[in-house]
């Protein structure tokens, strides 16, 4: 995923969180899109309240990016646009919790937390995905050297062949081996 709007759709494919609108959502994606170096690979994407504290306490929509190197999180306003990123190796912790409609995303960071709502199957779903991916990043950072990256493809190909993973969840893996 490199666009705004290949970004977007997978948001909207995966019910990841669809904004308000999807031209602000959009909008959020195209700050995210602008703002990738170009040695970073975009793993996994939502949209999510940024920052929240109450129902009524927000800083509204953000859209999030989680690439092989950061997590991106962008807004574009009526004037201007915000954008934030952490470094991977920045992130203490990433925590969940479920309130009545709402699941909280928590981002624990060196220097700040985020707090991100979404309907609470979408934040549990969410928080699963994003476990998933530092757990692969972290792995790949460790993996011993007897194990090829063509290996590592083989062995995830064979579990998209045998149903056990998307075709998603395979070219995220592929990506993330590759490194592209």
């Amino acid at each position: 995923m490199k666009t705004a709007k290949e970004m977007y759709d997978y948001c909207l494919k995966q019910k990841l969180g669809a904004g308000f609108s999807a031209g602000n959502s959009l909008k959020h994606f195209e700050v995210i899109a602008s703002n990738l170096r170009s040695d970073e690979n975009v793993l996994f994407v939502f949209i999510g309240l940024h920052n929240y504290v109450s129902m009524t306490k927000h800083d509204n929509n953000f859209a999030y990016a989680i690439t092989n190197k950061r997590i991106l999180m962008g807004q574009k306003k009526v004037i201007g646009q915000n954008f934030q990123s952490v470094a991977l190796d920045q992130v203490n912790d990433i925590k969940f919790k479920s309130g009545l409609a709402l699941g909280v995303i928590t981002i624990d960071t060196i220097k700040e937390t985020f707090n991100v709502a979404l309907d609470k199957a979408q934040a549990s779903n969410i928080n699963d995905q994003i476990h998933r991916i530092l757990m692969d990043l972290k792995g790949r950072n460790t993996a011993s050297s007897h194990s090829s990256g063509a290996d590592d493809i083989r062995k995830y190909k064979q579990l998209l062949d045998d149903g056990i993973i998307t075709q998603d969840e395979f070219n995220r893996k592929k990506a993330l081996i590759l490194g592209i």
